[in-house]
Protein backbone atom coordinates (compact mmCIF):
# COMPACT_ATOMS: atom_id res chain seq x y z
CA UNK A 1 0.00 0.00 0.00
CA UNK A 2 0.89 3.86 -0.84
CA UNK A 3 2.83 5.22 1.91
CA UNK A 4 1.48 9.08 3.64
CA UNK A 5 4.59 10.63 1.82
CA UNK A 6 3.69 9.02 -1.51
CA UNK A 7 0.48 9.95 -1.64
CA UNK A 8 1.44 13.48 -0.41
CA UNK A 9 4.20 13.92 -3.21
CA UNK A 10 1.28 12.72 -6.00
CA UNK A 11 -1.30 15.28 -4.35
CA UNK A 12 1.19 18.47 -4.40
CA UNK A 13 1.56 17.15 -7.72
CA UNK A 14 -1.55 17.76 -8.71
CA UNK A 15 -1.70 20.78 -7.04
CA UNK A 16 -4.78 19.06 -4.47
CA UNK A 17 -2.40 18.72 -1.22
CA UNK A 18 -5.36 20.07 0.90
CA UNK A 19 -6.89 16.49 0.38
CA UNK A 20 -4.35 15.82 3.08
CA UNK A 21 -5.11 18.60 5.80
CA UNK A 22 -6.81 16.88 8.53
CA UNK A 23 -4.45 14.24 8.20
CA UNK A 24 -3.13 14.56 11.41
CA UNK A 25 -6.70 14.42 12.95
CA UNK A 26 -7.55 10.70 11.68
CA UNK A 27 -7.39 7.84 13.65
CA UNK A 28 -5.61 4.99 11.74
CA UNK A 29 -8.58 3.25 10.23
CA UNK A 30 -9.88 6.44 8.50
CA UNK A 31 -6.04 7.10 7.77
CA UNK A 32 -5.87 3.82 5.80
CA UNK A 33 -9.23 4.71 3.72
CA UNK A 34 -8.05 7.92 3.02
CA UNK A 35 -4.95 6.71 1.50
CA UNK A 36 -6.32 4.20 -0.10
CA UNK A 37 -8.96 6.57 -2.25
CA UNK A 38 -6.13 8.99 -2.76
CA UNK A 39 -3.68 6.27 -4.30
CA UNK A 40 -6.07 5.40 -6.81
CA UNK A 41 -6.32 9.16 -8.49
CA UNK A 42 -3.57 9.41 -10.90
CA UNK A 43 -1.91 12.45 -10.50
CA UNK A 44 -1.72 14.08 -13.69
CA UNK A 45 -5.39 12.80 -14.68
CA UNK A 46 -6.70 14.28 -11.54
CA UNK A 47 -5.13 17.63 -12.03
CA UNK A 48 -6.41 18.16 -15.58
CA UNK A 49 -10.05 16.52 -13.99
CA UNK A 50 -10.09 19.79 -11.60
CA UNK A 51 -8.44 22.26 -13.84
CA UNK A 52 -10.87 21.32 -16.77
CA UNK A 53 -14.13 21.08 -14.59
CA UNK A 54 -13.39 24.62 -13.15
CA UNK A 55 -12.42 26.02 -16.74
CA UNK A 56 -16.11 24.39 -18.33
CA UNK A 57 -18.17 25.74 -15.58
CA UNK A 58 -16.92 29.43 -16.60
CA UNK A 59 -17.88 28.96 -19.63
CA UNK A 60 -21.80 28.75 -19.05
CA UNK A 61 -24.22 26.69 -21.43
CA UNK A 62 -26.33 28.73 -23.33
CA UNK A 63 -27.36 28.22 -27.18
CA UNK A 64 -24.97 27.00 -29.34
CA UNK A 65 -23.57 29.35 -31.97
CA UNK A 66 -24.71 29.21 -35.17
CA UNK A 67 -26.94 26.78 -34.37
CA UNK A 68 -29.53 27.42 -36.79
CA UNK A 69 -27.25 27.42 -39.49
CA UNK A 70 -25.94 23.85 -38.39
CA UNK A 71 -29.35 22.17 -37.22
CA UNK A 72 -31.69 20.20 -39.25
CA UNK A 73 -34.10 17.76 -38.15
CA UNK A 74 -33.36 14.03 -38.58
CA UNK A 75 -34.01 12.58 -42.56
CA UNK A 76 -37.47 11.52 -42.56
CA UNK A 77 -35.86 7.96 -44.26
CA UNK A 78 -34.21 8.03 -40.60
CA UNK A 79 -37.28 8.12 -38.63
CA UNK A 80 -39.73 5.52 -37.77
CA UNK A 81 -42.78 6.34 -35.78
CA UNK A 82 -44.77 3.19 -34.11
CA UNK A 83 -47.75 5.82 -33.59
CA UNK A 84 -48.59 6.59 -37.64
CA UNK A 85 -47.22 3.57 -39.27
CA UNK A 86 -49.77 0.53 -40.23
CA UNK A 87 -50.48 -2.42 -38.36
CA UNK A 88 -48.80 -4.64 -41.19
CA UNK A 89 -45.57 -2.41 -40.52
CA UNK A 90 -45.93 -2.82 -36.61
CA UNK A 91 -46.23 -6.69 -36.52
CA UNK A 92 -43.34 -7.05 -39.19
CA UNK A 93 -41.24 -5.11 -36.76
CA UNK A 94 -42.56 -6.57 -33.97
CA UNK A 95 -42.07 -9.96 -35.67
CA UNK A 96 -38.25 -9.53 -36.31
CA UNK A 97 -37.85 -8.70 -32.72
CA UNK A 98 -39.16 -11.44 -31.01
CA UNK A 99 -37.13 -13.54 -33.63
CA UNK A 100 -33.82 -12.11 -32.79
CA UNK A 101 -35.08 -12.41 -28.63
CA UNK A 102 -35.81 -15.79 -28.97
CA UNK A 103 -32.25 -16.59 -30.44
CA UNK A 104 -30.93 -15.26 -27.47
CA UNK A 105 -29.35 -12.01 -29.10
CA UNK A 106 -31.28 -9.54 -27.51
CA UNK A 107 -30.14 -8.06 -23.87
CA UNK A 108 -30.93 -5.03 -21.64
CA UNK A 109 -28.84 -2.67 -19.93
CA UNK A 110 -29.72 -0.75 -17.26
CA UNK A 111 -28.31 2.96 -16.23
CA UNK A 112 -28.95 2.77 -12.28
CA UNK A 113 -25.55 4.62 -11.26
CA UNK A 114 -27.84 7.66 -10.42
CA UNK A 115 -28.29 8.80 -6.83
CA UNK A 116 -31.67 10.57 -6.76
CA UNK A 117 -31.33 13.38 -4.89
CA UNK A 118 -34.13 15.71 -6.61
CA UNK A 119 -36.42 12.57 -5.64
CA UNK A 120 -35.11 12.77 -2.04
CA UNK A 121 -34.68 9.51 -1.49
CA UNK A 122 -30.96 7.76 -0.04
CA UNK A 123 -31.10 4.39 -1.65
CA UNK A 124 -30.64 3.55 -5.26
CA UNK A 125 -33.96 5.02 -7.23
CA UNK A 126 -34.51 1.28 -8.40
CA UNK A 127 -35.74 0.59 -5.15
CA UNK A 128 -38.39 2.92 -5.28
CA UNK A 129 -42.39 2.29 -4.96
CA UNK A 130 -44.48 4.90 -6.14
CA UNK A 131 -47.51 3.68 -4.70
CA UNK A 132 -48.99 0.96 -6.43
CA UNK A 133 -51.37 -1.32 -5.04
CA UNK A 134 -49.35 -3.64 -5.78
CA UNK A 135 -46.24 -1.63 -3.74
CA UNK A 136 -44.03 -3.20 -6.54
CA UNK A 137 -40.68 -1.17 -6.90
CA UNK A 138 -39.39 0.07 -10.31
CA UNK A 139 -36.90 -3.08 -10.45
CA UNK A 140 -39.41 -5.46 -9.78
CA UNK A 141 -41.34 -4.07 -12.74
CA UNK A 142 -38.10 -4.13 -14.88
CA UNK A 143 -37.70 -7.54 -14.13
CA UNK A 144 -41.32 -8.56 -14.34
CA UNK A 145 -41.34 -7.54 -17.89
CA UNK A 146 -38.02 -9.11 -18.67
CA UNK A 147 -39.78 -12.42 -17.70
CA UNK A 148 -42.70 -12.16 -19.89
CA UNK A 149 -40.71 -10.69 -23.01
CA UNK A 150 -39.06 -13.82 -22.66
CA UNK A 151 -42.20 -15.90 -21.99
CA UNK A 152 -43.32 -14.31 -25.17
CA UNK A 153 -40.80 -15.07 -27.57
CA UNK A 154 -40.08 -17.82 -26.54
CA UNK A 155 -44.31 -19.37 -27.43
CA UNK A 156 -43.92 -17.64 -30.77
CA UNK A 157 -40.70 -19.29 -31.64
CA UNK A 158 -41.31 -22.97 -29.82
CA UNK A 159 -37.93 -22.25 -27.51
CA UNK A 160 -36.40 -21.44 -24.34
CA UNK A 161 -34.86 -17.93 -24.64
CA UNK A 162 -33.06 -15.29 -22.27
CA UNK A 163 -32.49 -12.10 -22.32
CA UNK A 164 -29.97 -11.24 -19.79
CA UNK A 165 -30.20 -8.02 -18.03
CA UNK A 166 -26.96 -5.75 -17.57
CA UNK A 167 -27.22 -3.14 -14.46
CA UNK A 168 -24.73 -0.45 -14.16
CA UNK A 169 -24.58 0.46 -10.86
CA UNK A 170 -22.21 3.00 -8.57
CA UNK A 171 -20.27 3.00 -5.75
CA UNK A 172 -23.60 4.27 -3.99
CA UNK A 173 -25.82 1.75 -5.72
CA UNK A 174 -24.28 -1.12 -5.52
CA UNK A 175 -24.35 -2.49 -2.58
CA UNK A 176 -27.88 -1.98 -1.92
CA UNK A 177 -28.98 -3.33 -5.37
CA UNK A 178 -27.23 -6.27 -5.04
CA UNK A 179 -28.68 -6.71 -1.39
CA UNK A 180 -32.53 -5.96 -2.91
CA UNK A 181 -31.92 -8.61 -5.84
CA UNK A 182 -30.36 -11.69 -3.28
CA UNK A 183 -33.73 -10.82 -0.56
CA UNK A 184 -36.20 -10.67 -3.22
CA UNK A 185 -34.60 -13.60 -4.91
CA UNK A 186 -33.89 -11.83 -8.15
CA UNK A 187 -37.63 -11.61 -8.71
CA UNK A 188 -37.75 -15.13 -10.40
CA UNK A 189 -34.96 -14.62 -12.61
CA UNK A 190 -31.69 -16.65 -12.57
CA UNK A 191 -29.24 -14.68 -11.08
CA UNK A 192 -26.56 -15.64 -13.53
CA UNK A 193 -28.37 -14.04 -16.31
CA UNK A 194 -28.71 -10.58 -13.71
CA UNK A 195 -24.91 -8.72 -14.09
CA UNK A 196 -24.27 -5.66 -12.25
CA UNK A 197 -21.28 -3.77 -12.36
CA UNK A 198 -19.77 0.05 -11.57
CA UNK A 199 -19.31 2.58 -13.45
CA UNK A 200 -16.48 5.40 -12.47
CA UNK A 201 -16.27 7.92 -9.65
CA UNK A 202 -15.19 11.38 -10.62
CA UNK A 203 -14.16 13.91 -7.51
CA UNK A 204 -16.81 16.56 -7.28
CA UNK A 205 -14.57 19.84 -7.57
CA UNK A 206 -15.35 23.57 -6.37
CA UNK A 207 -15.08 26.73 -9.11
CA UNK A 208 -11.70 27.53 -8.06
CA UNK A 209 -10.35 23.89 -9.26
CA UNK A 210 -9.92 22.29 -5.87
CA UNK A 211 -11.44 18.91 -5.17
CA UNK A 212 -13.90 18.93 -2.18
CA UNK A 213 -13.60 17.19 1.20
CA UNK A 214 -16.87 16.02 2.05
CA UNK A 215 -15.62 14.35 5.42
CA UNK A 216 -11.93 14.77 6.95
CA UNK A 217 -11.55 11.03 5.43
CA UNK A 218 -13.18 11.06 2.13
CA UNK A 219 -13.36 13.04 -1.07
CA UNK A 220 -16.27 13.97 -2.39
CA UNK A 221 -16.75 11.47 -5.50
CA UNK A 222 -19.75 11.35 -8.28
CA UNK A 223 -20.48 8.73 -10.76
CA UNK A 224 -19.19 9.83 -14.35
CA UNK A 225 -22.92 10.57 -15.73
CA UNK A 226 -24.70 7.92 -17.22
CA UNK A 227 -21.53 8.19 -20.38
CA UNK A 228 -19.13 6.33 -18.27
CA UNK A 229 -21.26 3.44 -19.20
CA UNK A 230 -17.99 2.81 -22.37
CA UNK A 231 -15.17 2.63 -19.33
CA UNK A 232 -17.82 0.67 -17.23
CA UNK A 233 -18.25 -1.97 -20.42
CA UNK A 234 -14.42 -2.18 -20.51
CA UNK A 235 -13.19 -1.92 -16.87
CA UNK A 236 -15.81 -5.29 -15.91
CA UNK A 237 -15.34 -6.79 -19.95
CA UNK A 238 -19.17 -6.48 -20.30
CA UNK A 239 -18.95 -7.11 -24.30
CA UNK A 240 -16.54 -10.03 -23.96
CA UNK A 241 -19.72 -11.37 -21.31
CA UNK A 242 -21.98 -10.36 -24.44
CA UNK A 243 -20.65 -11.92 -27.09
CA UNK A 244 -20.05 -15.60 -24.92
CA UNK A 245 -23.56 -15.45 -24.83
CA UNK A 246 -24.38 -14.71 -28.45
CA UNK A 247 -25.66 -10.78 -27.41
CA UNK A 248 -25.74 -9.22 -30.80
CA UNK A 249 -27.98 -6.34 -29.63
CA UNK A 250 -28.42 -4.18 -26.55
CA UNK A 251 -31.42 -1.98 -25.20
CA UNK A 252 -29.87 0.80 -22.52
CA UNK A 253 -32.62 2.54 -20.57
CA UNK A 254 -32.30 4.73 -17.57
CA UNK A 255 -34.24 3.08 -14.36
CA UNK A 256 -36.47 5.87 -13.35
CA UNK A 257 -39.15 5.42 -16.10
CA UNK A 258 -41.93 3.20 -15.10
CA UNK A 259 -43.50 2.60 -18.91
CA UNK A 260 -40.43 1.07 -20.14
CA UNK A 261 -40.78 -1.62 -22.47
CA UNK A 262 -37.73 -3.58 -21.90
CA UNK A 263 -36.51 -5.37 -25.33
CA UNK A 264 -38.81 -3.91 -26.75
CA UNK A 265 -39.80 -6.32 -29.93
CA UNK A 266 -41.17 -3.09 -32.06
CA UNK A 267 -37.72 -1.62 -31.34
CA UNK A 268 -35.87 -4.14 -31.64
CA UNK A 269 -37.50 -5.64 -34.98
CA UNK A 270 -37.62 -1.21 -36.55
CA UNK A 271 -33.73 -1.10 -35.61
CA UNK A 272 -32.29 -4.88 -36.97
CA UNK A 273 -34.59 -4.64 -40.03
CA UNK A 274 -33.51 -0.79 -41.00
CA UNK A 275 -29.72 -2.16 -40.32
CA UNK A 276 -29.04 0.45 -37.83
CA UNK A 277 -25.82 0.15 -35.36
CA UNK A 278 -27.28 2.52 -33.41
CA UNK A 279 -30.96 3.54 -32.52
CA UNK A 280 -32.63 6.10 -30.29
CA UNK A 281 -36.90 5.86 -29.10
CA UNK A 282 -38.02 9.65 -29.05
CA UNK A 283 -41.43 11.13 -28.26
CA UNK A 284 -43.42 14.25 -29.39
CA UNK A 285 -42.65 17.15 -27.82
CA UNK A 286 -45.57 18.48 -25.81
CA UNK A 287 -44.27 22.00 -26.44
CA UNK A 288 -41.95 24.24 -27.82
CA UNK A 289 -40.28 24.87 -24.53
CA UNK A 290 -40.36 21.44 -22.82
CA UNK A 291 -37.08 20.91 -21.30
CA UNK A 292 -36.21 17.45 -23.05
CA UNK A 293 -33.15 17.22 -25.50
CA UNK A 294 -33.99 17.33 -29.13
CA UNK A 295 -32.37 14.16 -31.50
CA UNK A 296 -31.74 15.73 -34.10
CA UNK A 297 -28.33 16.38 -36.69
CA UNK A 298 -25.81 19.43 -36.33
CA UNK A 299 -23.40 19.83 -39.02
CA UNK A 300 -24.83 16.49 -40.62
CA UNK A 301 -24.72 14.42 -37.89
CA UNK A 302 -26.81 13.01 -35.52
CA UNK A 303 -26.94 14.64 -32.03
CA UNK A 304 -28.93 15.33 -28.81
CA UNK A 305 -29.20 19.08 -28.59
CA UNK A 306 -29.89 19.56 -25.09
CA UNK A 307 -33.04 22.17 -24.68
CA UNK A 308 -31.23 24.90 -23.22
CA UNK A 309 -28.65 25.18 -25.97
CA UNK A 310 -31.70 25.54 -28.59
CA UNK A 311 -33.29 29.26 -28.47
CA UNK A 312 -36.87 29.94 -27.85
CA UNK A 313 -37.44 31.19 -31.56
CA UNK A 314 -35.54 27.56 -33.36
CA UNK A 315 -37.36 26.01 -30.60
CA UNK A 316 -40.57 27.34 -31.88
CA UNK A 317 -40.06 26.45 -35.58
CA UNK A 318 -42.89 24.71 -37.42
CA UNK A 319 -42.57 22.34 -40.88
CA UNK A 320 -45.24 22.17 -43.42
CA UNK A 321 -47.42 20.40 -41.70
CA UNK A 322 -48.04 22.77 -38.68
CA UNK A 323 -45.75 20.51 -36.01
CA UNK A 324 -42.93 21.58 -34.47
CA UNK A 325 -39.79 20.86 -36.79
CA UNK A 326 -37.55 20.07 -34.05
CA UNK A 327 -40.09 17.73 -32.37
CA UNK A 328 -38.39 14.48 -31.26
CA UNK A 329 -37.74 14.51 -27.60
CA UNK A 330 -34.96 12.14 -26.30
CA UNK A 331 -35.92 10.00 -23.64
CA UNK A 332 -32.96 7.53 -22.55
CA UNK A 333 -34.04 4.71 -24.78
CA UNK A 334 -31.11 3.63 -27.19
CA UNK A 335 -30.62 0.73 -29.23
CA UNK A 336 -26.80 -0.38 -30.29
CA UNK A 337 -25.19 -3.26 -31.74
CA UNK A 338 -22.50 -5.23 -30.04
CA UNK A 339 -20.40 -4.32 -32.38
CA UNK A 340 -20.78 -0.42 -32.42
CA UNK A 341 -20.35 -0.56 -28.94
CA UNK A 342 -17.37 -2.83 -29.25
CA UNK A 343 -16.08 0.21 -31.73
CA UNK A 344 -16.99 3.45 -29.36
CA UNK A 345 -15.09 1.69 -26.23
CA UNK A 346 -11.62 1.13 -28.25
CA UNK A 347 -11.98 4.50 -30.43
CA UNK A 348 -14.16 7.09 -29.20
CA UNK A 349 -14.64 7.25 -26.06
CA UNK A 350 -11.98 9.51 -25.00
CA UNK A 351 -13.63 11.72 -27.87
CA UNK A 352 -16.79 12.34 -25.60
CA UNK A 353 -17.55 15.89 -24.32
CA UNK A 354 -17.28 16.02 -20.61
CA UNK A 355 -20.94 18.28 -19.31
CA UNK A 356 -20.71 20.39 -16.12
CA UNK A 357 -23.17 19.66 -13.69
CA UNK A 358 -22.99 22.32 -10.92
CA UNK A 359 -24.75 20.67 -7.57
CA UNK A 360 -24.69 20.94 -3.83
CA UNK A 361 -21.68 19.55 -2.75
CA UNK A 362 -21.73 18.86 1.30
CA UNK A 363 -18.22 19.45 2.48
CA UNK A 364 -16.00 20.10 5.69
CA UNK A 365 -14.81 23.53 6.04
CA UNK A 366 -10.93 24.96 7.20
CA UNK A 367 -12.19 23.80 10.68
CA UNK A 368 -13.24 20.58 10.07
CA UNK A 369 -16.80 21.66 10.44
CA UNK A 370 -19.49 19.74 8.06
CA UNK A 371 -20.81 22.07 6.03
CA UNK A 372 -24.52 21.17 4.18
CA UNK A 373 -24.18 24.32 1.27
CA UNK A 374 -27.65 26.39 0.67
CA UNK A 375 -26.53 26.84 -2.91
CA UNK A 376 -24.60 25.54 -5.66
CA UNK A 377 -21.01 25.09 -4.32
CA UNK A 378 -19.33 22.39 -6.38
CA UNK A 379 -18.83 20.82 -9.96
CA UNK A 380 -19.55 17.12 -11.05
CA UNK A 381 -18.29 16.66 -14.54
CA UNK A 382 -20.86 13.66 -16.45
CA UNK A 383 -20.53 12.11 -19.81
CA UNK A 384 -23.79 11.77 -21.72
CA UNK A 385 -24.60 7.82 -23.07
CA UNK A 386 -25.97 9.70 -26.57
CA UNK A 387 -22.81 11.46 -27.05
CA UNK A 388 -22.14 8.40 -29.06
CA UNK A 389 -24.66 9.06 -32.02
CA UNK A 390 -22.35 11.18 -33.98
CA UNK A 391 -20.09 7.81 -34.55
CA UNK A 392 -23.05 5.84 -35.91
CA UNK A 393 -22.63 4.89 -39.58
CA UNK A 394 -26.54 4.28 -39.61
CA UNK A 395 -28.33 6.01 -37.09
CA UNK A 396 -32.17 5.83 -36.53
CA UNK A 397 -35.07 7.03 -34.36
CA UNK A 398 -38.35 5.39 -33.27
CA UNK A 399 -41.39 7.88 -32.45
CA UNK A 400 -44.02 5.82 -30.03
CA UNK A 401 -46.56 7.36 -27.77
CA UNK A 402 -45.90 9.17 -24.24
CA UNK A 403 -48.75 8.05 -23.08
CA UNK A 404 -47.71 4.28 -23.43
CA UNK A 405 -43.92 4.22 -23.15
CA UNK A 406 -42.59 7.40 -21.20
CA UNK A 407 -43.36 8.73 -17.75
CA UNK A 408 -40.10 9.61 -15.96
CA UNK A 409 -39.86 9.64 -12.28
CA UNK A 410 -37.02 12.44 -11.13
CA UNK A 411 -38.82 14.79 -8.63
CA UNK A 412 -40.39 14.63 -4.90
CA UNK A 413 -44.10 15.56 -4.87
CA UNK A 414 -43.62 18.59 -3.93
CA UNK A 415 -42.59 19.49 -7.83
CA UNK A 416 -45.69 19.87 -10.37
CA UNK A 417 -44.08 17.29 -12.76
CA UNK A 418 -42.23 14.14 -13.34
CA UNK A 419 -42.84 12.75 -10.05
CA UNK A 420 -44.50 9.72 -7.86
CA UNK A 421 -47.74 10.39 -8.41
CA UNK A 422 -47.61 11.68 -12.38
CA UNK A 423 -45.88 8.02 -12.44
CA UNK A 424 -48.01 5.97 -10.42
CA UNK A 425 -51.32 7.78 -12.22
CA UNK A 426 -49.54 6.96 -15.95
CA UNK A 427 -49.28 3.33 -15.32
CA UNK A 428 -52.51 2.92 -13.56
CA UNK A 429 -54.37 4.51 -16.54
CA UNK A 430 -52.20 2.29 -19.03
CA UNK A 431 -53.34 -0.52 -17.36
CA UNK A 432 -56.97 0.78 -17.97
CA UNK A 433 -56.73 1.27 -21.18
CA UNK A 434 -55.45 -2.25 -21.68
CA UNK A 435 -58.20 -3.64 -19.49
CA UNK A 436 -60.93 -1.76 -21.67
CA UNK A 437 -58.97 -2.67 -25.38
CA UNK A 438 -59.37 -6.73 -23.66
CA UNK A 439 -62.66 -6.47 -23.56
CA UNK A 440 -63.19 -5.23 -19.59
CA UNK A 441 -65.82 -3.36 -17.64
CA UNK A 442 -65.29 -1.65 -14.67
CA UNK A 443 -68.00 -1.53 -12.39
CA UNK A 444 -68.93 0.54 -9.32
CA UNK A 445 -69.14 -0.62 -5.35
CA UNK A 446 -73.10 -1.32 -6.55
CA UNK A 447 -71.99 -2.92 -9.16
CA UNK A 448 -73.36 -0.89 -11.74
CA UNK A 449 -71.03 -0.78 -14.76
CA UNK A 450 -68.70 3.06 -14.71
CA UNK A 451 -69.08 5.00 -18.12
CA UNK A 452 -65.41 4.76 -19.97
CA UNK A 453 -63.02 7.16 -19.27
CA UNK A 454 -61.14 8.78 -21.17
CA UNK A 455 -57.32 10.13 -21.18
Amino acid sequence: MASETDVRAKLQRAGQDHLLRFWADLAPEPQAALLAELASLEPDALREHCQRASAACALAPGPLLDLEARLQPLPPERVGSAVRCDRETLLRWEEEGFRQIALNKVAVLLLAGGQGTRLGVTYPKGMYQVGLPSQKTLYQLQAERIRRVQQLAGQRLGTHCTVPWYIMTSEFTLGPTIKFFKERDFFHLDPTNVVLFEQRMLPAVTFEGKAILERKDKVAMAPDGNGGLYCALVDHQILEDMKRRGVEFVHVYCVDNILVRLADPVFIGFCVLQGADCGAKVVEKAYPEEPVGVVCQVDGVPQVVEYNEISPEIAGLRGADGGLLYNTGNICNHFFTRGFLDMVTREFEPLLKLHVAVKKVPYVDEEGNLVKPLRPNGIKMEKFVFDVFQFAKNFVALEVCREEEFSPLKNADTASSDNPSTSRRALLAQHYRWALQAGAHFLDVHGVQLPEQSG
